[in-house]
């Protein structure tokens, strides 16, 4: 059985329709919609009270969309969860699809390719997002953000405590997965254009994601940032002394306390990175413990 989690926040214009097309697409599964209505202040309560057959939860205010998908993750009683967008983007044949293939992985995500809608001003955003991510975890990640996909949930409520309450719940939840363990599958799917205007600001919610990433990598992967941090400290101060301390004063050659203090830094950083990799090692076998 899987259990579809619809987070929604004045998605008026599109709602209804997202939640009839699934409905008459899964009438013969038993399959169950949670739709968390997140502090909506148009229509959209209202019409999700028309709606039969669905589960309706109401947030008082608008929490954000990762509290949304936590919110339905722990009402489902279900073993796989799917998170499905409100707005008309996806597709039940696609979500069908990646249900089908569920196997041997802890989390398989549409990776949306030729034919899906793409506004061109998120672009820019995403492909640094997406390279810094690929660079963290030393993997391609072929869609960092899709908010389709189907999970384990006895997985993904071991990590709830560790994912933002805000809109980069998905690239998140991508780092964490990948970086404790679990295995992340992708499949193809085509998303349309979504119904209503997006209440996402690229550049608010991009540098937030960008720093959940880095926070993530930090937490277990901490040697993914120190290092080049550190080794770039380092040499920045060895260049600084060779070109003002010796070329600029050969005789006798001069200690530049910019260029030392800079070298010192990164020794600092370096060896402060073990302390938090071994740290982050301990709080890894800790959690595979219990």
């Amino acid at each position: 059985m899987l259990t579809v989690i619809i987070p929604a926040f004045n998605e008026e214009q599109g709602i209804r329709e997202t939640i009839l097309n699934l409905k008459d697409y899964i009438k013969d599964k038993e399959w169950k919609i949670i739709v968390v209505n997140d502090g909506s202040t148009d229509n959209t309560k209202t019409i999700l009270e028309s709606i039969p057959d669905i589960t309706v939860i109401n947030h008082p205010y608008n929490k954000g969309y990762g509290a949304s998908l936590k919110t339905g993750i722990l009402k489902a009683d279900s073993e796989l969860i799917s998170f499905y967008d409100a707005d008309g983007q996806h597709r039940p044949d696609d979500l069908e699809n990646i249900f089908n293939n569920f196997s041997n992985c802890d989390m398989l995500v549409g990776q949306r390719g030729k034919g899906s809608h793409q506004e061109w001003i998120r672009k820019p955003g995403k492909w640094v997002l997406s390279k810094v991510a690929n660079f963290l975890t030393g993997r391609k990640i072929p869609d960092l953000n899709s908010g389709l996909r189907v999970i384990k949930k006895d997985v993904i409520e071991k990590m709830l405590h560790l994912l933002p309450e805000g809109f980069s719940f998905s690239t998140t939840s991508t780092i964490a997965f990948m970086n404790m363990g679990f295995s992340v599958g992708y499949l193809p799917i085509v998303v349309n254009k979504r119904a209503g205007k997006s209440t996402v600001k690229q550049v608010k919610h991009g540098s937030g994601t960008l720093l959940l990433i880095l926070r993530l990598i930090v937490l277990f992967n901490p040697l993914k940032v120190f290092i080049p941090v550190s080794i770039i400290a380092f040499f920045t101060g060895i260049i600084y002394e060779v070109y003002a301390g010796i070329i600029f004063h050969p005789e006798p050659p001069k200690l530049i306390p910019g260029a030392f203090f800079l070298m010192l830094t990164g020794l600092l950083i370096f060896f402060f990175g073990l302390v938090v990799d071994q740290i982050s090692e301990m709080r890894k076998h800790l959690n595979k413990a219990n």
